[in-house]
């Protein structure tokens, strides 16, 4: 299903006869207000879609809020890039450089955003005053919302305040809950949303969260949970029982070729657990920020300066670059997926060539950002230009393109798993099993069967233990796609040595701040029990 713009249009009918006070008292007609409104089926639905639709906001209240963007540029990854001043986008540029305080004007609108969704998910949690079995599965998607919701809250800012109820005005001056509370009501959430939600849905309803979704987010929760209370192999064990059920759901199957995850035009494919819906029906344009319904990843991280020559892609606005640390970490047999990640200015004048097409200059880069600027560009979001006219009803070409994002995929479960089997008490044989799925793909398009290092072999070849295997496989294979920071602060991978070599981040990261974001100073101005940073007493 797509998950569109809600409108609620309200209409007030009024006659006047006289102009008595009496006359005046009339009843507003046709009026829904939210003491009125969650009365059927078809209306907690219309709230419904309105829950899921902050996932979708690459962009909130006048600034890029990007999950993707933060997990890549706050790591080792990839930088700001931008235009040349240094300063377009200046609250990403200062998460970039570990500049960013608590007026940094991105993470009150990447916070806002996650409460709204969460806001929106509780009406349809707690207003309704009828039961049935549709209902049911409505609220379970809603919980499974409010889980993602919460969980991406602790991922950028720490343990934050908990809500799961309807709050009233004079509720806003919430503390910080403990990781342990937090978790608890993710874990909760998803376990109720888990007994309903079916295991697949319809093509007219692809989007929606199924009992997989709900598992691999509910792993997930598990192997953080894990990692920051100091290696807790009991939820390791968890991590491992809900991932391995997503796997012997057989619902979800690796695509044969690595490449094909990020073609033109492919959304929703068999690998995918769950996607962030995209469209171009709507005609979203900077007049309305949240209604954005394209990825604005996709220009905004498109090849700055690009000769327009080139046979597949136009040019872009030059953030997220690759870092020349992720171009030289992969390793010499793991070609074919860097490439696929990351393409260079050779590559790009090559395609050019190939396509008989000419350019005095192939990247101007006069119009990068010198200080970020590598060489380097991320593929997996390209700006293509089979891209153009694509906005059917018209709207700004550049907000409505409409490349899904991926959530979750099957990749990331088999990874996810093979970690919570070595961290836990499962079996090592097993999760090299799981690794070398991942690993054979990573080979090539074709049958690689003896053509890769099976992960034995590398640990043999690389004298790695089975973890650092797992490291490498999660950074190689999922570059580009908003996990690397959040997979190294929850394993206490995040430190100064991580940006030895960079002037800037080396000198500017500070272990006891930057881990987390600080909360905004909107928020703690008008909540005087809010702390900006969450202190080490939450971590339990």
């Amino acid at each position: 299903m797509r998950i569109d713009k809600l409108f609620l249009f309200l209409l007030v009918s009024l006659l006047f006869v006289t102009c008595s006070s009496e006359d005046l008292e009339v009843e507003p007609v046709n009026e829904f207000l939210s003491e009125n409104f969650y009365q059927t089926e078809d209306q907690v639905f219309a709230a419904l879609v309105a829950a899921y639709d902050p996932i979708g906001w690459t962009m909130a209240f006048g600034n890029w809020v990007s999950e993707v963007m933060y997990g890549e540029i706050r790591s080792d990854n990839a930088n700001a890039g931008g235009d040349p001043s240094d300063n377009d986008q200046p609250g990403w540029q200062e998460f970039d450089d570990f500049r960013n305080t608590n007026t940094n004007t991105v993470i009150h609108p990447m916070y806002r955003r996650f409460y709204i969704g969460i806001f929106r998910s509780n009406l349809v949690i707690h207003q309704p005053q009828f039961t049935s079995p549709i209902l049911d599965g409505y609220q379970a998607e809603a919980k499974f919302l409010r889980a993602y919701y919460h969980f991406e809250l602790f991922r950028h800012f720490g343990p934050i305040p908990v809500v799961t109820e309807l709050l009233t005005p004079e509720d806003v001056d919430l503390p910080r809950n403990t990781l342990t509370e937090v978790f608890t009501a993710i874990e909760s959430d998803l376990l109720e949303a888990i007994s309903i939600l079916p295991i697949s849905v319809s093509s007219s309803e692809t989007g929606r969260a199924t009992k997989g979704a709900a598992q691999a987010l509910l792993g997930k929760v598990y192997l953080y949970w894990a990692d920051l209370l100091g290696d807790d192999s009991s939820r390791f064990n968890q991590a491992a029982d809900q991932l391995k059920s997503v796997v012997q759901s057989g619902a979800y199957n690796l695509l044969d070729e690595y490449e094909s995850l990020f073609v033109f035009g492919l959304k929703n494919p068999s690998e995918s657990v769950f996607e962030i819906q995209k469209s171009n029906l709507w005609p979203s344009d900077w007049g309305w920020f949240e209604g954005i319904e394209g990825n604005g990843m996709v220009q905004l991280c498109g090849v700055r300066g690009l000769c327009d020559a080139h046979p597949d892609y136009q040019e872009g606005w030059g953030f997220m670059l690759p870092t020349q640390g992720l171009y030289d970490f992969y390793l010499p047999d793991d070609a074919y997926r860097r490439d696929v990640s990351i393409i260079t200015v050779d590559e790009l004048g090559q395609d050019i060539a190939d396509a008989g097409g000419m350019c005095d200059v192939v990247v101007d880069l006069t119009q990068s950002n010198p200080i970020d600027y590598t060489g380097y560009w991320q593929e997996k979001y390209s700006n293509f230009k089979a891209y153009q006219g694509n906005n059917v009803n018209g709207g700004d070409p550049n907000l409505t393109k409409d490349d899904n994002i991926y959530s979750i995929r099957y990749a990331d479960v088999l990874l996810m798993l093979a970690e919570a089997l070595v961290r836990g008490t499962g079996s090592d044989s097993e999760a090299m099993q799981y690794i070398d799925e991942v690993r054979e793909r990573a080979a090539g398009p074709g049958d690689n069967t003896g053509s890769y290092r099976t992960a034995q072999q590398l640990m043999s070849d690389e004298g790695w233990s089975l973890l650092d295997v797992i490291w490498y496989e999660r950074r190689a294979e999922l570059a580009m796609e908003g996990d690397r920071w959040f997979d190294l602060v929850r394993s206490g991978r995040a430190s100064k040595a991580l940006f030895a070599g960079d002037d800037i981040r080396e000198t500017n990261f500070d272990e006891n701040i930057h881990l987390w974001l600080p909360i905004a100073l909107q928020e703690t101005t008008v909540a005087s029990s809010l702390t900006e940073y969450p202190d080490a007493s939450l971590f339990q």
